[in-house]
């Protein structure tokens, strides 16, 4: 089934339909050539709901919505599970002596779904298409930014990666610019899924157009194969990959649908018509559709109010720590999510070794004491400043999060002079030179302090040079520089992330609010829809209607 905002089927609106009862016991289905009625002896099929008529499927993309249904059609070199634990897949093996030069070895069963092998060359093409700047893969350079050759290719100079050598057809050598202990980690996700090169890839290097599609006869890597899509009519259907080199996949079908409004969608999960959805963020999920819908495992993503430094009032550290003083934050997650399914959060690491008892002390919220320090900085007191300008206030949870900071720095501190705009990145109203507070997200695609940490506080990150205002500190650069020289499981590498976070504490930079669960989208009788900090599910062949 397929709902536009100006699209009727058969002359009934899905509106219409629900009123008249139609489904309570019957679902409309437009897959294939005429509608069909889909009744319960169907059996193992997911039906999922995606809020977008989104007009590209392309696996090669790193991110998005289409992004997150990855896992179903494509293999990765190695994935992390539900609790953050590496585990082989495509490549059984991995070393290296020096962190340098990495050696990874393909299992002997990994097929494509003609029955043809998965080689070396095809990984190496499926990384180069990926580099290549008109793929515009959003997070390629998470992968492979260190790899010989990258950079030339992501620049538009070169077409392929020099630091890839296959020597046969199992193995794959990695020959890095500098060295790095975690690379192996970095590979295990599906931002670069694996894909038959010479029908991803056109002879002048990039990649072909619509080559996934089944009109193209493509093959599939992972544990399901695309058997039909209709991009205007928002729908896909997926069906077992009968020459999966992994466990059988559970399910019969999988069909998604595009419904771009949330409250019908939210209505025909409740009635038992679908039962998934690619990412449904609303403000009463939980009493809508029951804690397992939205439950999942926390992921190493946290949310915060990050203050630009560099713009007044931000610039005086005094103005910084009054206002994160005055904001009672166990009422800040109260009021944007008081049923879960995430988690508060009093620091910026979650989900990673040295999380735990890092040795990062909370903010106190002390109103007392955020008053007497704004009347003791520059400004003197709440009336000489500038208009406080957050952005990237959009959704219903986030906007209830800004009012009440906005509503306690009032109650607390004076402060009435404060704007909310739903904008983030792409802020340009006639404020946008004053922006001081940017709502945003950072962490890791793998479990490892030191990548959060530089990624998010580290002088070279995007959030410390656009979010923060161009932070720097030295002693956090120096200390995350050191950590990242050390092995995976050498505890220094852990000591030196605590460390640097601590120092970054002092600085007053942000207002901490929430560790991310990674939600199953689904209902309770959709079994093994977990998902990784990868944003995957993690074991797609297990996933089961039962």
């Amino acid at each position: 089934m397929t709902i536009r905002n100006d699209q009727n089927f058969s002359q009934i609106s899905r509106r219409d339909a629900l009123k008249l009862g139609l489904a309570a016991g019957v679902g409309f289905s437009l897959f294939g050539a005429s509608a069909r009625i889909v009744m319960a002896q169907d059996g193992q099929v997911l039906k999922a709901i995606n809020p977008a008529f989104d007009q590209d499927w392309s696996p090669l993309r790193g991110g998005g919505r289409t992004f997150r249904w990855n896992s179903f059609w494509w293999a990765s070199p190695m994935y992390f599970d539900a609790d953050g634990k590496l585990q082989p897949y495509v490549f059984t093996s991995w070393e290296s002596p020096d962190k340098k030069v990495w050696t990874f070895k393909i299992d002997p069963k990994a097929v494509f779904s003609d029955g043809s092998k998965i080689t070396a060359a095809d990984i190496k093409g499926s990384w180069e298409v990926s580099s290549m700047p008109n793929t515009k893969n959003q997070r390629v350079d998470q992968v492979l930014s260190k790899v010989a050759g990258y950079k030339e290719m992501s620049d538009g100079s070169a077409n392929e990666l020099t630091g890839v050598a296959t020597p046969d057809e199992s193995t794959v050598v990695c020959t890095l610019t500098e060295a790095d202990p975690i690379f192996f980690m970095r590979l295990a996700n599906h931002i670069v899924p694996i894909t038959k090169a010479e029908q991803s890839r056109g002879s002048d290097g990039e990649e072909v157009a619509d080559w996934y599609k089944p009109d193209s006869k493509a093959v599939f890597s992972g544990p399901f194969k695309l058997t039909a899509i209709d991009i205007d009519a928002g729908t896909l259907t997926f069906e077992p990959n009968e020459k999966f080199f992994g466990p059988k996949p559970k399910l019969a079908r999988i069909e998604i649908s595009s419904i771009e409004d949330n409250v019908t969608a939210t209505s025909l999960i409740k009635s038992g018509e679908y039962n998934a959805h690619t990412e449904l963020v609303t403000s009463t999920i939980i009493q809508d559709l029951g804690p397992e819908f939205s439950a999942g495992p926390l992921i190493p993503t946290s949310q915060h109010f990050w203050f630009n430094t560099s713009r007044a009032p931000m610039d005086d550290p005094k103005v910084r720590q009054a206002l994160i003083m005055a904001v009672d934050r166990d009422g800040l997650f109260k009021a944007s999510y008081p049923d879960g399914p995430h988690k508060k959060a009093d620091q910026i690491l979650n989900s990673v070794p040295g999380a735990d008892n890092s040795g990062f002390e909370p903010y106190p919220y002390d109103p007392a004491a955020a008053k007497k320090l704004l009347a003791e900085s520059s400004y003197g007191g709440p009336e000489r400043l500038p208009k406080l300008l957050f952005v990237g206030i959009s959704g219903p949870a986030i906007q209830a999060a800004a009012q009440f900071i906005a509503e306690q720095w009032r109650q607390n501190l004076g402060i009435t002079a404060v704007d909310m705009k739903p904008q983030q990145d792409a802020y340009a109203g006639p404020d946008q030179n004053a922006v001081q507070i940017f709502r945003d997200d950072v962490g890791t695609r793998v479990p490892d302090a030191v990548s959060y940490l530089a990624g998010s506080i580290a002088s070279t990150s995007s959030n410390a040079q656009n979010k923060l205002g161009g932070y720097k500190n030295d002693k956090v650069d120096s200390l995350l520089a050191e950590a990242a020289t050390k092995a995976a499981d050498d505890p220094d590498r852990v000591k030196l992330a605590q460390e640097a976070q601590k120092v970054f504490r002092d600085d007053w930079a942000f207002l901490p609010w929430y560790s991310q669960a990674m939600s199953r989208w689904a209902t309770k009788d959709v079994k093994a829809m977990e998902k990784n900090l990868d944003w995957q599910v993690v074991a797609p062949w297990d996933v089961s209607i039962g």
